[in-house]
């Protein structure tokens, strides 16, 4: 019954991220996830205290505490001396000059609160993932299910454009992302019984059907983007082993991820209140990337600091061409970072991708993870895919589901433990 129990907690958690973590929600409900993610990784240390992690989740728990210690570094004041030289600065020493004030200390971070901020956004992924990983609180199946049960919610109680985002595309991520695991669920119930087997079958297609009207309904141009190639990739996850429509399906999905890259680099993507003005300086897509060059130039190699993105874009708008719409985040979580990140922020990315890639090679080569490893990657495969004209990973919602798929693909079945007999075997007496 505690094992039962304990396997419960990440999907509960998952599903309480989807509900409360979407970007329409206050900072309220984004608190009670946080608090809840830390007691959470407070209960993963001390039960899992000596438990032996495998070596692809150290490796990536490894470059998640490389990340919180470049925050963290971020975020400790230097000498004058110091972060006056490291770009990008000169208009914070100018200011200082101009009011005849001495130079302070100050930190690489040119807005430390948005850091500490954004730092405390990374509780509610953490949380799942050492949940899982850490002291195996979970239970794949029954994390579909959170999966589906939160897309459904969003479905029904949020509308079925945004959910419960305030952004059509995150909402996009959601639906998407659900489909793989919902073709995980129906390869996994294949070995089952009949009585079974069509119980799973009628659920997952109601819930399909459901996620495929929302899908259709939904006007952004992600949607077309991501939709094709997922479910490509998901369709493989139907058939057995050695068909020959397993390599043709492979070939497919593959092309259509191209096509998707091409289309996504291509098309300039309106997303909330950037797409209400057309008329809007900072609307476009290539303008926002123009502008986040330049800024990159300026404060690179050491960045301006984690979720500082707002201020330092602000500098470099053009003065004549601002209005009411501003500019949160740069549509690009890759250059977003790089500005906020510097350097090393770059090279972070480059090692956990490399891990990624690694990960779901393994995932689909490895004859020991099954289906929701496969959807795993499908999954987390389309959320980066959609950072490269977006944020998705800015809210508590989408940032769990990602750490969720990063957990299964590294995670593996336990092979069933094998029972010793009470009794000695029984010995035969052949009489001749």
């Amino acid at each position: 019954m505690i094992s039962r129990y304990r396997e419960a907690v990440a999907p509960a958690y998952l599903f309480l991220c989807l509900l409360l973590g979407g970007s329409a929600q206050g900072i309220w409900e984004n608190m009670v996830l946080q608090l809840l993610g830390l007691a959470i990784i407070a209960w993963a240390a001390w039960l899992g205290a000596g438990h032996r992690v495998a070596q692809p989740a150290r490796h990536l728990l490894l470059i998640a505490l490389a990340a919180i210690a470049l925050v963290a570094l971020q975020m400790v004041p230097w000498p004058p001396a110091i972060w006056t030289r490291l770009g990008g600065r000169e208009v914070i020493a100018e200011g200082y000059r101009i009011l005849g004030m001495g130079a302070p200390w100050l930190p690489i971070s040119v807005t430390p609160d948005r850091s500490l901020d954004a730092l405390l956004w990374l509780i509610p992924p953490l949380a799942l993932l050492v949940a899982i990983v850490g002291v195996r609180a979970y239970r794949a199946s029954w994390l579909a299910a959170a999966l589906l049960l939160g897309t459904i919610a969003g479905v029904v109680l949020g509308g079925l454009a945004t959910g419960f985002f305030a952004n059509v595309n995150h909402m996009v991520d959601l639906l998407v992302c659900t489909l793989p695991f919902l073709a995980a669920l129906l390869a996994s119930a294949l070995g089952r019984n009949r009585q079974q087997n069509s119980a799973i079958f009628i659920a997952a297609a109601a819930a399909c059907l459901l996620v495929v009207v929302g899908i259709a309904l939904n006007h952004s141009l992600v949607v077309y983007a991501l939709t094709p190639p997922v479910l490509a990739a998901s369709a493989l996850l139907l058939l057995r082993k050695g068909s020959p429509w397993h390599r043709w399906g492979a070939i497919v999905a593959a092309l259509l991820v191209i096509a998707a890259v091409a289309g996504l680099a291509t098309t300039s993507v309106r997303t909330g209140q950037l797409g209400s003005d057309a008329q809007s300086s900072a609307q476009s897509r290539e303008e926002m990337l123009v502008t986040s060059g330049k800024a990159i130039r300026d404060f690179f190699p050491w960045g301006s600091g984690l979720g500082s993105f707002r201020s330092v874009y602000q500098l470099y708008e053009d003065p004549l061409r601002v209005n009411d719409t501003y500019v949160p985040h740069a549509h690009n979580d890759y250059v977003e970072l790089t500005l906020e990140m510097g350097a090393p922020g770059v090279l972070l990315i480059i090692v956990f991708l490399a891990w990624w890639a690694r990960a779901v090679f393994g995932a689909w080569r490895n004859p020991d993870a099954g289906a929701y490893a496969k959807a795993a990657s499908i999954a987390s495969g389309a959320i980066l895919l959609h950072s490269l004209v977006d944020f998705p990973l800015r809210t508590a919602a989408i940032s769990t589901l990602f750490a969720m798929c990063l957990a299964l693909l590294i995670e593996r079945p336990k092979a069933p433990a094998q029972s010793r007999p009470d009794l000695r075997p029984t010995r035969h007496v052949v009489v001749r």
